[in-house]
Protein backbone atom coordinates (compact mmCIF):
# COMPACT_ATOMS: atom_id res chain seq x y z
CA UNK A 1 0.00 0.00 0.00
CA UNK A 2 1.34 3.41 -0.93
CA UNK A 3 1.52 5.92 1.88
CA UNK A 4 2.99 9.29 2.69
CA UNK A 5 4.61 10.24 5.96
CA UNK A 6 3.85 13.91 6.62
CA UNK A 7 6.44 15.38 9.00
CA UNK A 8 6.93 18.78 10.59
CA UNK A 9 10.50 20.04 10.18
CA UNK A 10 13.00 20.02 13.06
CA UNK A 11 13.30 22.82 15.60
CA UNK A 12 14.64 26.28 14.77
CA UNK A 13 15.85 29.03 17.07
CA UNK A 14 12.56 30.83 16.52
CA UNK A 15 10.61 27.69 17.51
CA UNK A 16 12.63 27.54 20.73
CA UNK A 17 11.84 31.21 21.41
CA UNK A 18 8.13 30.83 20.57
CA UNK A 19 8.30 33.12 17.52
CA UNK A 20 5.87 32.71 14.64
CA UNK A 21 7.92 31.90 11.55
CA UNK A 22 5.40 31.70 8.76
CA UNK A 23 7.11 32.20 5.41
CA UNK A 24 10.21 33.76 7.00
CA UNK A 25 13.17 31.55 6.07
CA UNK A 26 14.73 30.39 9.36
CA UNK A 27 17.34 27.58 9.56
CA UNK A 28 17.31 24.59 11.90
CA UNK A 29 19.18 24.85 15.18
CA UNK A 30 21.31 22.02 16.60
CA UNK A 31 18.27 20.48 18.29
CA UNK A 32 16.44 20.46 14.94
CA UNK A 33 19.36 18.76 13.22
CA UNK A 34 19.42 16.11 15.95
CA UNK A 35 15.66 15.64 15.52
CA UNK A 36 16.20 15.09 11.78
CA UNK A 37 18.82 12.41 12.48
CA UNK A 38 16.45 10.71 14.95
CA UNK A 39 13.67 10.80 12.36
CA UNK A 40 15.99 9.24 9.77
CA UNK A 41 16.74 6.35 12.12
CA UNK A 42 13.01 5.81 12.69
CA UNK A 43 12.24 5.92 8.96
CA UNK A 44 15.06 3.52 8.05
CA UNK A 45 12.74 0.55 8.67
CA UNK A 46 9.84 1.93 6.60
CA UNK A 47 11.28 1.60 3.10
CA UNK A 48 11.07 5.30 2.23
CA UNK A 49 11.62 5.75 -1.51
CA UNK A 50 11.30 9.54 -1.89
CA UNK A 51 11.65 12.72 0.16
CA UNK A 52 9.76 15.94 -0.64
CA UNK A 53 10.18 19.26 1.16
CA UNK A 54 8.95 22.82 1.06
CA UNK A 55 11.26 25.49 -0.32
CA UNK A 56 12.02 26.94 3.14
CA UNK A 57 15.45 26.07 4.51
CA UNK A 58 14.20 24.49 7.76
CA UNK A 59 12.19 21.97 5.75
CA UNK A 60 14.89 21.44 3.13
CA UNK A 61 17.58 20.89 5.76
CA UNK A 62 15.42 18.39 7.66
CA UNK A 63 14.73 16.52 4.41
CA UNK A 64 18.37 16.62 3.28
CA UNK A 65 19.61 15.13 6.56
CA UNK A 66 17.03 12.35 6.41
CA UNK A 67 17.58 11.61 2.69
CA UNK A 68 21.35 11.45 3.16
CA UNK A 69 21.10 9.08 6.11
CA UNK A 70 18.67 6.86 4.18
CA UNK A 71 20.90 6.87 1.09
CA UNK A 72 18.23 8.55 -1.03
CA UNK A 73 18.44 11.22 -3.71
CA UNK A 74 18.25 14.84 -2.64
CA UNK A 75 14.69 15.85 -1.73
CA UNK A 76 12.35 17.18 -4.37
CA UNK A 77 11.13 20.69 -3.52
CA UNK A 78 7.50 21.74 -3.79
CA UNK A 79 6.83 25.39 -2.93
CA UNK A 80 3.21 24.63 -2.04
CA UNK A 81 4.40 22.69 1.03
CA UNK A 82 5.70 25.94 2.57
CA UNK A 83 4.27 27.39 5.76
CA UNK A 84 1.36 29.79 5.56
CA UNK A 85 2.09 33.50 5.80
CA UNK A 86 1.43 35.07 9.20
CA UNK A 87 1.92 38.62 7.91
CA UNK A 88 2.65 41.25 10.55
CA UNK A 89 2.87 38.52 13.21
CA UNK A 90 5.97 36.86 11.72
CA UNK A 91 9.06 37.01 13.90
CA UNK A 92 7.08 37.88 17.02
CA UNK A 93 6.14 35.83 20.09
CA UNK A 94 2.51 35.56 21.08
CA UNK A 95 3.12 38.00 23.96
CA UNK A 96 4.72 40.51 21.57
CA UNK A 97 1.82 40.16 19.13
CA UNK A 98 -0.70 40.65 21.91
CA UNK A 99 1.12 43.80 23.08
CA UNK A 100 1.67 45.34 19.61
CA UNK A 101 -1.45 44.22 17.79
CA UNK A 102 -4.12 43.44 20.42
CA UNK A 103 -7.13 43.91 18.11
CA UNK A 104 -5.58 41.89 15.28
CA UNK A 105 -4.53 39.16 17.74
CA UNK A 106 -8.08 38.87 19.14
CA UNK A 107 -9.53 38.70 15.63
CA UNK A 108 -7.01 36.07 14.55
CA UNK A 109 -7.37 33.85 17.63
CA UNK A 110 -11.14 34.25 17.33
CA UNK A 111 -10.80 33.08 13.70
CA UNK A 112 -12.68 36.14 12.41
CA UNK A 113 -9.89 37.96 10.53
CA UNK A 114 -6.38 37.38 9.17
CA UNK A 115 -3.52 39.67 10.21
CA UNK A 116 -2.31 42.09 7.56
CA UNK A 117 -0.26 40.09 5.05
CA UNK A 118 -1.52 36.76 6.41
CA UNK A 119 -2.68 33.87 4.25
CA UNK A 120 -6.32 32.78 4.53
CA UNK A 121 -7.07 29.29 5.81
CA UNK A 122 -8.78 28.20 2.58
CA UNK A 123 -5.76 29.20 0.51
CA UNK A 124 -3.36 27.33 2.82
CA UNK A 125 -5.45 24.17 2.88
CA UNK A 126 -5.90 24.24 -0.90
CA UNK A 127 -2.17 24.69 -1.45
CA UNK A 128 -1.31 21.77 0.84
CA UNK A 129 -3.94 19.56 -0.77
CA UNK A 130 -2.57 20.33 -4.25
CA UNK A 131 1.01 19.61 -3.15
CA UNK A 132 0.04 16.28 -1.60
CA UNK A 133 -1.89 15.35 -4.75
CA UNK A 134 1.28 15.96 -6.79
CA UNK A 135 3.45 14.01 -4.33
CA UNK A 136 0.95 11.12 -4.41
CA UNK A 137 1.06 11.09 -8.21
CA UNK A 138 4.89 11.18 -8.34
CA UNK A 139 5.81 8.78 -5.55
CA UNK A 140 6.26 5.17 -6.58
CA UNK A 141 6.68 3.97 -3.00
CA UNK A 142 6.47 5.27 0.55
CA UNK A 143 7.34 8.97 0.56
CA UNK A 144 8.40 11.36 3.27
CA UNK A 145 6.93 14.86 3.03
CA UNK A 146 8.57 17.55 5.18
CA UNK A 147 6.37 20.58 5.77
CA UNK A 148 5.38 23.03 8.51
CA UNK A 149 3.25 22.99 11.64
CA UNK A 150 0.72 25.69 10.75
CA UNK A 151 -0.19 24.46 7.29
CA UNK A 152 -0.13 20.82 8.40
CA UNK A 153 -2.47 21.64 11.28
CA UNK A 154 -4.92 23.38 8.96
CA UNK A 155 -4.91 20.57 6.39
CA UNK A 156 -5.21 17.83 9.03
CA UNK A 157 -7.97 19.80 10.78
CA UNK A 158 -9.82 20.07 7.49
CA UNK A 159 -9.64 16.28 7.13
CA UNK A 160 -10.75 15.73 10.74
CA UNK A 161 -13.57 18.28 10.62
CA UNK A 162 -12.37 20.10 13.75
CA UNK A 163 -9.37 22.17 14.84
CA UNK A 164 -6.46 20.03 16.00
CA UNK A 165 -3.87 21.12 18.58
CA UNK A 166 -0.52 22.61 17.54
CA UNK A 167 1.90 20.17 15.92
CA UNK A 168 5.32 19.62 17.50
CA UNK A 169 8.60 19.70 15.61
CA UNK A 170 9.28 16.26 14.15
CA UNK A 171 5.66 15.08 14.59
CA UNK A 172 4.71 12.55 11.93
CA UNK A 173 1.39 11.59 10.39
CA UNK A 174 0.64 8.63 8.14
CA UNK A 175 -1.34 9.74 5.08
CA UNK A 176 -3.20 7.17 3.01
CA UNK A 177 -5.82 7.37 0.34
CA UNK A 178 -9.14 5.67 -0.20
CA UNK A 179 -10.11 6.45 -3.79
CA UNK A 180 -9.81 10.22 -4.01
CA UNK A 181 -10.04 10.95 -0.26
CA UNK A 182 -6.96 11.35 1.93
CA UNK A 183 -6.95 9.97 5.47
CA UNK A 184 -4.35 10.76 8.12
CA UNK A 185 -3.38 9.53 11.56
CA UNK A 186 -0.44 10.15 13.89
CA UNK A 187 2.44 7.72 13.45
Amino acid sequence: MRRLYLVRHGETGWNAEGRLQGSTDVPLNDTGRAQARTLAAAFARLGIAHVFTSDLMRSQETGAIIAEQLGLAAPAVDCDLRERRFGIFEGLTRDEIHARYPDEWRAWTGRTHMPEGGEPVESSVGRMRAALERVWAQATGPALVISHGGIMRLWLSDLAGHLLPNIANGATFVVERDGTAFHARPL
